[in-house]
């Protein structure tokens, strides 16, 4: 009979992961291969699965491995949070993406749970997905551009506490590179004896608004870990989890650090693109060129194509603006400034047409907006979602506040109490000026009435569909329409007598 059976269980694991090993064919000749046998009848039950972290990231991604998986997993998210728990497991999800609240429904309860023992999941756990909050840092060393895992160090260290058996530990989580090797390095400094962790990245290509199509259908799924033979199993064994749903010749493997440089590489890239056509946003306002028509000039050439060519008043979310600013971060600390200031500069480009369109807005509005009320229409970052970080809207509101304005603002997702805190934020110590300048209505009309200025932030298709001529009849005259996404039929509202101003070309 085979001994030393330890050095066979990568191999095993690896065979079993693609299904070419059956438990019955196994042999039971002594023992120490009888406890070989007793781990492939363990891969053949339901794979347990952890998510730690019950963000917008781990609550999406695990619902759809829990459908997609049925009885061959058991997926549990945990989060410290216990509000945010509750909500997952309500009717009210705490995040809004077309579709969720179906798949979530389906699974809760059978193959899917949603809790706050931490300590119980990582020890229940066979693989665990790191899912956590990784900011830009706003503090000491690499404040404004390196990203702060202050929670991805917090989360090693708990399933080193807790673990009891040896887990693949999986970086989800959008995180610098090499943060593989900061979690294996506490990991081995803080385990148990006799238990092994291997690290893989796994990031997510979520968008927003999407992200349901985008699990059931991704374009790929990228796997990232260690080149030695247990590394590979690791990465085979959580391919196989989402092969119960992927096609196998969609799910990439790569070496750890390839990994998760592909994440911060991908979404500069698109940022990039985004930043790109608003730079020729504003030669086309300043010339008789129509943006629209240029983007669909250049996207028609097949090496460039036509997504994240739309011209707006800026890009958000949670992911552009940090995963550049740690790759600046990333190329100062390799001593490559060249490098830094190229991808610094999309983010500058972004921030000064947030600023350009507020300042044209005040402009337009006889240089003053001191006491006028000026409807905010949509306030997250991109319409089919709740999440408001770095969204355009934030910033355009702080620059019409710091004018005096009064702004009236709706959104159909977000909760007014997301909006006060985020306004607060940016308004620098003076955080009472929100109470006094800020007004949120949950009746879109009711935020329009009345104002001197209509501006669309949230490319809302809801927003097409109102009574505009309503509106203007109930505006001070001249009476403005100010589309930062290029939403509305721009024609017809100055037919019904709006001054129409948007981005990207002449009216």
């Amino acid at each position: 009979g085979l001994q030393g059976t330890h050095a066979f269980r990568p191999l095993l694991e690896n065979v079993f992961a693609q299904s070419f090993w059956s438990f019955n064919l196994l042999p039971r000749r002594n023992c120490s291969f009888f406890s070989l046998v007793i781990k492939v009848q363990e891969l053949k039950m339901a794979t347990k699965i952890c998510c730690i972290g019950a963000g917008y990231v781990g609550g999406p991604t695990c619902s759809i491995i829990a459908l997609k998986g049925g009885d061959k997993v058991k997926v549990t998210v945990v989060d410290i949070n216990e509000a945010r728990i509750a909500a997952w497991n309500s009717d009210e999800l705490p995040i809004f993406e077309p579709g969720l609240d179906e798949v979530v429904k389906q699974c809760r309860g059978k193959n899917l749970f949603f809790s706050t023992d931490v300590a119980g999941a990582i020890k229940e756990s066979d693989i665990i997905f790191v899912s956590v909050n990784t900011p830009t840092k706003k503090y000491g060393l690499g404040k404004g551009s390196a990203a702060d895992v202050k929670y991805i160090e917090s989360c090693a260290r708990s399933i080193a506490e807790h673990s009891e058996s040896s887990k693949i530990v999986i970086e989800k989580s959008t995180v610098p590179a090499r943060t593989a090797e900061t979690l294996s390095r506490i990991l081995e400094a803080n385990c148990k004896q006799g238990i092994r962790f291997d690290i893989l990245s796994n990031p997510e290509f979520l968008a927003e608004g999407t992200a349901v199509s985008d699990l059931l259908s991704p374009d790929r799924v990228l796997i990232g870990g260690a080149t030695t033979p247990e590394g590979q199993a690791a990465v085979a064994r959580l391919s196989a989890v989402y092969e119960h749903w992927v096609p196998k010749e969609r799910i990439i493997t790569t070496n750890t650090w390839s990994s998760e440089l592909s994440k911060l590489a991908a979404n500069a890239f698109l940022a990039q693109r985004i930043s790109s056509i608003n730079a020729m946003s504003a030669i086309c306002e300043a010339t008789e060129a129509d943006v629209q028509e240029v983007a669909r000039a250049i996207g028609k050439d097949s090496r460039l194509g036509h997504k994240f060519l739309q011209a707006s008043v800026g890009f958000g979310g949670s992911c552009f603006q940090k995963d550049i600013l740690n790759l600046v971060y990333l190329a100062d600390s390799l001593n490559l400034p060249e490098v830094a200031d190229y991808w610094r500069q999309v983010v500058i480009l972004n921030d000064w047409q947030e600023r350009r369109f507020a300042s044209r807005i005040i402009r337009k509005l006889f240089n003053t907006v001191s006491g006028k009320k000026i409807a905010i229409m949509g306030f997250a970052f991109k319409k089919d979602t709740g999440d408001t970080r770095e969204s355009a809207s934030i910033y355009v509101c702080q620059h019409l506040m710091d004018e005096g304005a009064q702004l009236a603002i709706f959104d159909p997702k977000v909760k007014p109490a997301q909006i006060d805190q985020d306004l607060k934020e940016v308004s620098q110590g003076q955080e009472e000026r929100v109470e006094r300048l800020v007004t949120v209505h949950t009746d879109p009309y009711a935020a329009m009435d009345g104002a001197h200025a209509v501006v669309i932030l949230t490319e809302w298709d809801e927003f097409k569909d109102y009574d505009y001529s309503k509106v203007y009849a109930s505006m001070p005259k001249p009476a403005w329409m100010f589309d930062g996404r290029l939403l509305l039929d721009h024609h017809k509202l100055k037919d019904i007598g709006f001054s129409v101003e948007v981005i990207g070309k002449r009216i």
